[in-house]
């Protein structure tokens, strides 16, 4: 369908019809991440104001999802799992694994493709700073990010998310 659209179209500006047509022309891939881990690499990467993680979930979660960024937003009001049927769904920690085997089923050159990632190093640090972050928190803010996160919790197997427990 690019003689419909341009880059900067919003597939809610097509209607219904259009939008099941060029859903169906594409191989749908979504690449998810824990939401807690989304959260640290937001503050990390300084996108909040906030001096510390702990006022930067507060702020978060005062900010409420309709207001959210995109950044923190959960994953199903931006992605839409429920509705649009995915081909792929990608882990972040498995990205070697799984882009591998993306690419294969594609009939791409894998080796050729593929970056060196580190997963095991990536999903080692990430646990970490998880807990060391996490333990910044207050009961409360805990609950609160569970409730913030539970459709995404509930959609996507992140089972190892400090969230889920």
């Amino acid at each position: 369908y690019p003689w419909q659209h341009t880059r900067e179209t919003q597939l809610s500006e097509f209607n219904l019809t259009d939008i099941e047509a060029i859903l169906g022309a594409y191989t749908k891939v979504l690449f998810v991440r824990d939401p807690f881990q989304r959260l640290i690499s937001t503050f990390m990467q300084g996108m909040g104001s906030s001096p510390s993680f702990s006022s930067f979930v507060q702020d978060v979660l005062d900010s409420g999802q309709h207001n959210a960024s995109v950044a923190w937003k959960p994953l199903v009001n931006l992605c839409h799992p429920c509705l649009i049927q995915y081909d792929y769904v990608v882990m972040f920690g498995f990205l070697r694994q799984e882009l591998g085997h993306l690419l294969q089923r594609a009939g791409l050159p894998v080796d050729s493709l593929l970056p060196k990632f580190t997963d095991t190093q990536v999903r080692w640090t990430y646990s970490w700073l998880s807990e060391q972050m996490f333990s910044e928190l207050s009961l409360q803010q805990k609950k609160q990010l569970s409730h913030f996160y539970r459709w995404d919790l509930a959609a996507f197997p992140f089972s190892s998310s400090l969230l889920s427990e």
